[in-house]
């Protein structure tokens, strides 16, 4: 399994006002070390694709983060903007106050559509979620059209310490949802904190520490810095 990890990863760059050399910088990290994929603010998608265009790493654009707040036709605006970009994926927060409330149909509808778009990977946000509502949650992630079901992405309630908490859920996702892949993130750093999301069931592990666990897997050391990025 180690020496497949960075094909589990989704290196991941959160940072408001980047620069063009740090995006650059980050991408080149993402190509050495042949991850998964890159995740990056909207602003971002297209200086991403430019960088990474002939390799077969998947630019992931975060949609509507930290809840899903924005109204559907905005959120539609967003996907389809980052489809014009270069995204080949896009992590979409569901509608988690909608979800909160039982509008149901108003999260399933605007996942549907969302859906047809690109390739969609929906944060669903368990951390504000109960058990039955990660469970309720996931099931409507399934029937949505979406590829995979993700826990988090930034404003994760779960700290470090409930990493535990967070390997439960995604044993519920991947109950509640078969087929679908599961995405991890949140609190992500090293190479246990990654062994226990996929023993748990993860497919994919969002993290912006892509390059220590990979160097960790492979026992090399590593100068890497988190150069100021907010962390996933």
């Amino acid at each position: 399994m180690r020496q497949n990890i960075a094909k589990l990863i989704d290196q991941t760059f959160l940072k408001k006002g980047a620069t063009e050399e740090e995006i650059k910088k980050v991408c080149q990290e993402t190509k050495e070390y042949d991850f998964r994929g890159f995740c990056i603010f909207p602003e971002y998608t297209k200086l991403a694709k430019e960088f990474l265009k002939d390799t077969d790493i998947k630019v992931t654009t975060l949609i509507d983060e930290p809840t899903g707040a924005s109204l559907h036709e905005e959120r539609i605006k967003m996907v389809k903007k980052a489809k014009d970009e270069g995204s080949d994926e896009v992590d979409v927060v569901m509608k988690i106050d909608d979800f909160k409330n039982g509008k149901y149909d108003e999260v399933l509808n605007d996942l549907k559509e969302i859906c047809k778009i690109l390739p969609v990977k929906v944060i669903i946000g368990s951390g504000y979620l109960t058990d039955e509502e990660i469970k309720k949650a996931s099931e409507i992630v399934k029937v949505s059209g979406a590829i995979c079901v993700k826990t988090a992405t930034i404003n994760d309630p779960l700290d470090r310490s409930e990493l535990p908490e967070k390997a439960k859920h995604i044993r519920i996702m991947k109950e509640s949802a078969p087929g679908l892949l599961v995405k991890a993130a949140g609190s992500i750093r090293n190479l246990q904190d990654l062994e226990m999301m996929v023993a748990s069931g993860a497919d994919i592990i969002g993290t912006s520490s892509g390059v220590e666990i990979a160097n960790e897997a492979t026992e090399k050391e590593t100068k890497a810095t988190k150069d100021g990025r907010l962390v996933e």
